[in-house]
């Protein structure tokens, strides 16, 4: 019985141990192209690191993506863009990212989703998210989602011009302490199996 009850509270425990803490990023400014091949940003500046915001009139380091081609609607009204041959790489600059060179390289997984949500007058604002996967500057494998707000006018995003306005990027990240606690009641309930097939036999 007291097994059991173990094993019960270490099933429980197991799903809270995978994941703990974050990566949020702010980063603005800086220009696309968008054209029914894909969408490449140029110039985006990473202003923030969770807590540690760069001052004013300097960068953290940069962010730039790149996606796959257009698979569904259109660049003006909104539409989906592929994740095929994706790009999405931070980078840090300076000592105040934990990282000097590339903090996080990986690409967006799955559709790319490509919004037209305002219209006033000749501005128009686009917004362009979807999920991304890569490896930090640690080697951790993580995965996150990225919105970009991005506006234009017209005649420039007819020509394939549009300009990052804000973009906001959330990274999970595995929490050493929570993921030694996660190898910690694996190992028990394999040895608490073994123990009981040992029994058995």
């Amino acid at each position: 019985m007291r097994r059991v009850l173990v094993l019960a509270l270490l099933a429980l425990a197991l799903p809270m141990a995978a994941w703990a803490d974050g990566i949020d990023l702010v980063n603005q400014f800086g220009s696309i192209s968008v054209s029914a091949s894909g969408i490449t940003s140029v110039g985006s500046q990473l202003k923030q690191f969770n807590a540690v915001t760069a001052t004013p009139g300097h960068s953290l380091g940069s962010v730039s993506f790149s996606t796959g081609a257009l698979i569904s609607g259109s660049i003006m009204s909104g539409g989906t863009f592929s994740d095929v041959g994706s790009s999405f790489v931070i980078i840090g600059r300076g000592n105040q990212t934990p990282h000097k060179g590339t903090i996080f390289s990986g690409a967006f997984v799955g559709p790319i989703t490509w919004t037209l949500v305002s219209q006033s007058g000749q501005s128009l604002t686009f917004q362009l998210s979807g999920t991304i996967q890569g490896t930090l500057w640690n080697g951790h494998f993580v995965s996150g989602t990225t919105t970009q707000t991005i506006y234009s006018v017209p005649g420039q995003i007819a020509q394939g011009i549009g300009h990052i306005r804000v973009g906001n990027t959330s990274i999970l990240t595995p929490e050493p302490g929570t993921l030694g606690l996660l190898g910690t009641g694996l190992v028990a309930i394999a040895g608490m199996l073994r123990r009981k097939f040992a029994a058995g036999a």
